[in-house]
């Protein structure tokens, strides 16, 4: 029984890492760097971040881009945020991974 309880835990806390660490380590704030803009993480081939890209500018919301293929420091703040793939957007100190207009324009919509 206790074999379980301890394998039962390891599991729990095996998929709940990503919330533990983010509590010991909160994300950096890069929006203050670029006056509280939105930042899109993203590739020039990637067809989402072109969506993305185009969900923006329909709704006038100001963004600054980084290609994080071409620029170091947007690669490595995309690495920190936890990014593994495009695009990645920061607002507002929350991230959102991946194409999702509607969570996208709430987020947005409250800058």
């Amino acid at each position: 029984m206790k074999k379980l309880i301890l394998v039962s835990l390891v599991i729990l806390l095996y998929q709940k890492w990503g919330v533990i660490d983010s509590y010991f380590n909160p994300l950096p704030d890069y929006s203050q760097a670029h006056d509280g803009q939105v930042i899109l993480y993203s590739t020039e081939w990637c067809g989402y971040c072109k969506k993305t890209r185009a969900l923006l500018n329909e709704n006038n919301i100001a963004f600054y881009e980084y290609d994080i293929e071409k620029s170091e420091e947007g690669n490595a703040q995309h690495k920190k945020l936890g990014g593994r793939g495009v695009p990645v957007l920061l607002i507002n100190g929350e991230v959102i991974k991946g194409y999702n207009p509607t969570r996208i324009l709430a987020l947005a919509n409250k800058l």
